[in-house]
């Protein structure tokens, strides 16, 4: 079996956790979250702990209980304390403006792009170069973190584009390594 499908899982304290009809409902201080268990998956919840159990033996099921797993704690940890994704943008004029729920991005385009941010999500201004992605949902935050970044990717000569705060970029010596 799945080690990570055999992890028991503690329910954090103000988190409350139902099941009913295969959907699992997380609600705690930061919001409420739902999960769809797979069929080949049995959650039991007993003294403020989460089990994930296989109700048959394939191979399958091997996998997706250790996802389901995942997907629990991920949801657990949303509700209680939140995800957070922070963005930095890299270059001469390169900037960040959050306008309501949208983003401005000037990243060395002819015109600034502009993004809208989803549902359940709050962007932040930390600085002109700095941005803050917070949610309860974890693939929701990472998901528009990925696909800000994408709008300028850090390229590896300069270092310039958008990148995650404390990433690193590999640069390339350029034309003079040729030699």
């Amino acid at each position: 079996m799945s080690r990570i499908g055999n992890r028991k899982l503690q329910i954090p304290t103000g988190v409350e956790v139902n099941l009913n009809n295969n959907v699992l409902t997380t609600k705690g201080a930061k919001g409420s979250l739902d999960l769809t268990i797979d069929p080949l998956v049995e959650v039991a919840i007993k003294d403020g702990f989460i089990e994930t159990l296989q109700k048959d033996k394939s191979a399958r099921s091997n996998v997706v209980v250790g996802t389901m797993n995942s997907l629990i704690k991920n949801n657990l940890d949303g509700v209680s304390t939140g995800y957070k994704a922070d963005l930095e943008i890299v270059g001469v004029g390169y900037r960040f403006n959050v306008q309501g729920n949208k983003i401005v991005i000037n990243a060395g385009y002819s015109n600034p792009v502009e993004v809208i941010v989803p549902d359940g999500l709050t962007v932040t201004l930390t600085s002109n170069t700095e941005i803050s992605i917070n949610g309860i949902d974890k693939q929701k935050v990472n998901q528009f973190a990925a696909e800000v970044r994408d709008i300028r990717r850090p390229e590896p000569y300069k270092g310039k584009g958008i990148r995650y705060k404390g990433e690193h970029i590999r640069h390339k010596e350029g034309k003079k390594a040729a030699k």
